[in-house]
């Protein structure tokens, strides 16, 4: 045996250990902008413990929480360039570079809770995830979580849609969130969720619009004591993670990354249902009032919108009523 082959052979389990401390050293980074214990951070945060476990530590991952790392704008922006591995971002910020979302963006188009469910686990929410995966944006859609039903806060109360008119309402930048607040008599101010406590303040915006944990965890109960139940968006959020770096990933390994994240959308499901329960109580007894409405009048005043964004889903949207 020459000297040459006989350093090749020493020198063998040397590089295939440092090829297993390369694929050891393959870290994801999840990213979001809603704070630790919170329902998709945390389901987030097992979906990447799962990979690490049944990759033997191939696959590692780190939680970027409490939106260390941008609003949710400039972290899909990180996610297209494969800077950011996964996050779950919602359907107002997709909207904008993956239009055919915005079906699901439609205010009224999901009759309650549940319906928006079974759209999700039947085979219309799959095909929003498959477009989102199909288009330019470098990025493939894996599974939705429960974004929750949104609802109006403010600092004054909304009892009827004419107490609405001339608030100024935080909503998501998407063109199609201004308008429907709009229609509804207020002025839609788009802002990055950061941004929400200070505007609220310091009277830049007069309320916002969200889910009961938004409302808590984000502190903005503690100068928004009255929450409207116009229920006008149930938004599901899909988890989405950066084509670059799936690409990169093994066959085996991307069955995984989809099993996880299919078991990630039931269990924030769950969660998010427990979320929702101690956050309204906990909201009541910080003096927030819940005040029902007759939701017909937002409803009839944001036909305009349904029907300027959702000709180009007409078909989509009929099918989302269809089901049952």
């Amino acid at each position: 045996m020459n000297f040459k082959r006989k350093l090749l052979i020493a020198a063998l389990p040397f590089a295939l250990g440092l090829q297993g401390l390369a694929q050891a050293a393959t870290t994801l980074k999840l990213a979001e902008v809603h704070p630790a214990g919170y329902p998709t951070v945390v389901a987030l945060e097992n979906l990447g413990k799962k990979l690490e476990e049944a990759t033997d530590g191939e696959l590692k991952y780190r939680m970027f929480s409490g939106g260390v790392l941008g609003s949710e704008k400039e972290v899909v922006e990180q996610l297209q360039i494969g800077a950011v591995q996964m996050t779950r971002v919602s359907l107002g910020t997709l909207g904008p570079v993956v239009s055919d979302v915005n079906a699901f963006n439609m205010p009224f188009v999901f009759r309650d809770h549940e319906h928006m469910r079974k759209i999700i686990d039947g085979e219309i929410g799959q095909e929003l995830l498959d477009k989102i995966t199909a288009s330019e944006f470098n990025m493939v859609g894996l599974a939705w979580m429960d974004g929750g039903v949104r609802n109006l806060y403010s600092k004054e109360p909304v009892r009827n849609i004419d107490d609405l008119k001339g608030m100024k309402i935080r909503v998501i930048g998407n063109p199609l969130f201004i308008d429907t607040l709009n229609a509804m008599g207020a002025q839609g101010v788009a802002m990055d969720t950061a941004e929400i406590f200070s505007a609220l303040q310091t009277g830049v915006v007069d309320g916002a619009e969200n889910n009961p944990p938004t409302l808590l965890e984000h502190n903005h109960y503690r100068t928004a004591k009255y929450y409207t139940l116009t229920g006008h968006l149930i938004l599901p959020e899909p988890i989405v993670m950066s084509k670059t770096t799936w690409n990169k990933l093994t066959p085996e390994q991307q069955e995984m990354v989809k099993k996880f994240a299919k078991e990630a959308q039931l269990e924030e499901r769950r969660l998010w249902d427990e979320k929702t329960a101690s956050s309204e109580e906990k909201l009541k007894a910080a003096g927030v009032e819940f005040i029902e409405v007759d939701k017909q009048p937002f409803y009839e005043a944001t036909a305009p919108v349904r029907e300027k964004y959702g000709a180009a889903y007409a078909d989509l949207i009929k099918r989302i009523e269809a089901v049952q």
